[in-house]
């Protein structure tokens, strides 16, 4: 049996090491020796980096030689993956698209480069919807990833390899990134704490960017204090990166401080929205209950806009996708489709071979929606209603310190049971509008549904730059129902069905 080391908390593994019951490069090798017996079934990674990892690790083991772990930062010795949409020298990032099958990274995402600044073994690049369209990881180039706990079912998108490469216990901590639900709603999925902070607190410099008014990195993790460990690290003003903002807080800090005397909000359009399952919606329930028998205060709140959130949604998000889009040209890099006598053709073949449908389907509502004439009636009114949504949430903040309510409508689908793409985006029905607001939200696993017996994920909102508030609450709820377990058939190193 290979040691389960993606199976181990982030402080487990440094107590290990500080113990010298293993070292850093032990860790590393029984790392890609489990990917190697357990990933053919999952499918979550596109590329592993051995030797980038081996030289982490002997920094780390020269390190603990030295007495210094210590000093090595909050994931020192951790082994972490990255969503492939994240720029790391000299691996491909392909953002699991034909577009970039063999584009190689000159440079480093700033995300990226503060865990490895943090200590972290980095195993290398997971698979995602391609260019982060999709709520399945259906989309990709690549071949879907399944998810650990029903091989037949889909981890969620598009961060779902992120998602399936710690619910198989492959590596304790990976990166996602978040549009509109892309860690949450896989979190969820995959039974695991995945945490969108508050735009600005990650740089997105390096990270190919979806929806830039709209994206942020974020964690996965088992615990929410991993989670809190790899915010801990990531977290931070970039020069790189205007939107960044400064970061000074230690996000374990106030994680056993419990719930007694924070007021919970509840949202009733959430809790009664057509499409919610009566299991999902029993979770969210028994998940208040437990807060309000910790000592919190439920109160209801209303955001009268949030139903327009899906549609603002779907308009600002092609239009910024088309725009970053653009850059794909087959001419500075890419996919160049060959044998074209002249430059036009060329743009077209390439751009039509490239992309998939889903990006494409994108593109072209993009170019709509920014078009003269049409601009004026879809795009300025979606900014507009994304003015009224961050007022709606900055009045519920007014009342309350955390908002709960569910993740996604339902538990993880069967591969190609969702085949309708309107029917698709609503699986980001209650996610889609924290991004446009730009606050920080997380999704905590409450166990398995009823009916399903399938992972099931509350969602916890927070107010901009108090993501110290959610995360609070979270470890509250971790109370009660655990840290997450590794999905069964791939606990204590089994490799799967």
């Amino acid at each position: 049996m290979v040691r389960a080391f993606g199976e181990m908390s982030i402080r487990e593994i440094q107590a290990g090491l500080a113990a010298k019951e293993f070292s850093a490069a032990e860790v590393a090798r029984g790392t890609f020796e489990r990917i190697a017996a357990a990933d053919e079934v999952v499918h979550s990674f596109l590329e592993t980096t051995e030797e980038l990892a081996a030289d982490a690790a002997a920094r780390i083991d020269k390190a603990i030689a030295e007495g210094r772990l210590a000093e090595m930062g909050p994931l020192a010795g951790v082994p972490v993956g990255y969503k492939d949409n994240m720029n790391l020298t000299g691996t491909h990032t392909t953002c699991s698209s034909n577009m970039l099958r063999n584009y190689v990274s000159p440079y480093t995402a700033t995300c990226v480069e503060n865990t490895l600044r943090a200590g972290a073994l980095p195993i290398g690049k997971l698979n995602m919807d391609e260019f982060a369209f999709g709520s399945s990881t259906e989309t990709s180039a690549f071949g879907p990833t399944r998810n650990p706990w029903d091989i037949e079912r889909v981890p969620g998108g598009s961060s779902g390899g992120s998602a399936a490469a710690v619910a198989a216990g492959l590596v304790p901590v990976t990166l996602g990134s978040d549009t509109g639900g892309s860690i949450r709603q896989p979190g969820a999925f995959c039974g695991l704490v995945a945490v969108k902070p508050t735009y600005g607190v990650v740089s997105r410099y390096g990270v190919v960017a979806f929806g830039s008014s709209l994206d942020q990195v974020g964690p996965f993790a088992r615990s929410v204090e991993d989670a809190a460990l790899a915010l801990n690290a990531l977290a931070g003003r970039d020069e790189l990166d205007c939107t960044s903002q400064p970061s000074d807080v230690d996000f374990t800090a106030n994680l056993a401080e419990g719930v007694a005397g924070m007021k919970i909000g509840i949202v009733p359009a959430f809790m009664n929205a057509q499409g919610l399952t009566s299991e999902v919606r029993a979770k969210v329930e028994e998940a208040a209950a437990a807060l309000e028998k910790m000592g919190a205060e439920l109160v209801e709140v209303d955001l009268p806009h949030a139903q327009a959130a899906m549609s603002a949604y779907y308009v600002l998000g092609p239009c910024e996708a088309f725009s970053n889009l653009a850059r794909f040209d087959s001419v500075r890099y890419g996919y160049c489709d060959p044998g074209h006598k002249d430059l036009g053709s060329q743009y077209e073949a390439s751009r039509h071979e490239g992309f998939g449908a889903e990006a494409r389907r994108r593109i072209m509502l993009g170019s709509y929606l920014l078009s003269a004439g049409v601009y004026e009636k879809y795009y300025y009114p979606a900014q507009q209603v994304r003015t009224l949504i961050t007022r709606d949430y900055a009045a519920a903040y007014e009342k309350v310190d955390v908002i709960l309510s569910p993740v996604a409508p339902r538990t993880a689908f069967k591969f190609g049971e969702i085949g309708d793409p309107t029917e698709m985006y609503l699986s980001d029905m209650f996610t889609i509008s924290i991004n446009i607001a730009g606050n920080g939200g997380m999704s905590v696993p409450v166990g398995l549904g009823a009916d399903t017996h399938l992972p099931v994920g509350v969602q916890l909102i927070a107010p901009p730059f108090k993501d110290a508030n959610m995360l609070r609450a979270a470890a509250a709820l971790e109370t009660v129902y655990g840290a997450a377990p590794v999905a069964p058939d791939f606990a204590d190193g089994k490799a799967g069905a």
